[in-house]
């Protein structure tokens, strides 16, 4: 039986996806640039200080974390990868979504019309449940399963 979770909705989308998971914040920067500045069809995580999703693909996984950290440019690398097509499908986050994060998210909804759905506030639980690898499905109203 799957294991469910509700939180507030930033960008609604429904889509079933493979969990990246990481523990501590995401670094933007430092993990989407790398692999952006080449111009790459797929995302390599490039943040040798987040060992969770350190050399690991992130195009079109769903990449939970607690919130993301770093650099002021965070929102502005967000929407670059988006408009490269080269995003996460989803970033589901366990804490209140941060505001690089967030202006990245919207801004890459109307300026790029991406798909990348995030919700926010799941809670600690969920970071602790949720493993890299596993299936998850995320639906309009911000419900998450694990399945």
């Amino acid at each position: 039986m799957p294991k469910t979770f509700k939180g507030r909705v930033i960008n609604a989308g429904e889509i079933t996806g493979e969990a990246l998971v990481s523990h501590v914040g995401v670094n933007t920067l430092a993990t989407f640039q790398k692999s952006a500045l080449k111009g790459a069809k797929v995302i390599i995580g490039s943040d040798q200080n987040n060992p969770d999703i350190y050399g690991k693909e992130i195009t079109g996984k769903i990449l939970c974390l607690p919130q993301t950290i770093g650099s002021t440019t965070g929102g502005m690398v967000l929407q670059t990868v988006c408009s490269m097509g080269s995003n996460p499908s989803a970033m589901l986050f366990s804490e209140e979504i941060d505001s690089l994060a967030a202006s990245g998210v919207i801004l890459a909804k109307i300026w790029e019309n991406s798909p990348m759905i995030a919700i926010d506030k799941l809670g600690k639980e969920f970071l602790d449940t949720v493993k890299t690898g596993d299936q998850i499905t995320i639906h309009n109203d911000g419900t998450v399963e694990i399945n």
